[in-house]
């Protein structure tokens, strides 16, 4: 069974979250039917177009909370089987985040003010090797949906067009298809949302955009979210410290000495993480 106490603390934040996240969407619900009421009851045109945009507006939130209350309640219900479980590893948030958008395979990227990457959480080994491929060579749906701040959708023939390297290396990882959306909020671009080979006409029908909209307000920016999605979001920090030592050693920019570490580890076939380490660590010296 898991450690006990690490059980109960995570459940019982889960439990909290997705509670908040139910008083949120019924908060929302109750202010959208009070503006339309309100909108019935005008005397004017004018009343009552603003009062059904404001519903609008309450509508949409309310859907957001209701999606984060439901992936909160999903991964609750996955930590108590975990907790019953000997030996078993800690189910990752993302597992359903990656079901809810049709997938078994989701990722999601923060990036700083600049798109460098910062952080990833993955739902699975295939999602997180594509998203180190981005990182690596620096092109692929998440990097153009935060770059453009819009969907980007490609099936096998479309990937190889538009991503000369990242292409036909996601498909040596079986990777048919792709999606992406930005995270987004008020206009600020924070990552994008991954899946990998989706169920067909699940990303248009609006559900991924659904799923990030959900993520980014309750989880990542939301007044009591978890950026961390539970302690599984890796962290590109050390990548970052090595490219800082590279630099000094070399007396180059630090862009520089960034892509130097993300050649030598796609040259290798290993993580940027990996080869950040031995360099922190003395065991590698790049130039």
């Amino acid at each position: 069974m898991a450690t006990e106490d690490a059980a109960s603390d995570l459940i019982a934040s889960a439990e909290r979250k997705a509670a908040m996240a139910r008083a949120r969407f019924e908060y929302e619900t109750d202010r959208a039917e009070r503006h339309e009421l309100l909108a019935g009851q005008a005397r004017t045109q004018a009343l009552k177009d603003m009062h059904m945009r404001i519903a609008r507006i309450h509508r949409s939130t309310a859907a957001c909370h209701l999606t984060a209350a439901q992936l909160q309640d999903d991964y609750l219900a996955r930590l108590v089987g975990w907790s019953l479980q000997r030996g078993a590893p800690r189910p990752l948030f993302m597992a359903g985040v990656a079901e809810a958008c049709g997938t078994e395979s989701a990722a999601i990227t923060l990036i700083g003010a600049s798109h460098d990457q910062l952080a990833l959480a993955a739902s699975d080994e295939p999602a997180r090797a594509a998203q180190e491929l981005e990182f690596l060579l620096g092109e692929g749906p998440a990097r153009d949906a935060t770059n453009e701040l819009r969907p980007v959708l490609a099936d096998s023939a479309a990937m190889f067009d538009r991503w000369p390297g990242y292409g036909p290396a996601a498909a040596e990882l079986g990777i048919k298809a792709v999606a992406a959306v930005p995270l987004s909020l008020s206009g600020r671009c924070v990552g994008a949302l991954a899946v990998f080979d989706p169920i067909r006409g699940v990303a248009d029908a609006g559900t991924l955009g659904e799923v990030a909209e959900a993520l980014t307000r309750s989880m990542i920016l939301g007044p009591d979210g978890d950026p961390g999605l539970y302690g599984a979001t890796d962290m590109r920090a050390e990548v970052h410290q090595a490219a800082g030592m590279v630099s000094v050693h070399l007396d180059c920019p630090v862009a520089d000495a960034l892509q130097l570490i993300k050649a030598h580890a796609f040259a290798e076939g290993v993580s940027a993480h990996s080869v950040a380490v031995r360099i922190l660590s003395g065991d590698l010296r790049l130039g």
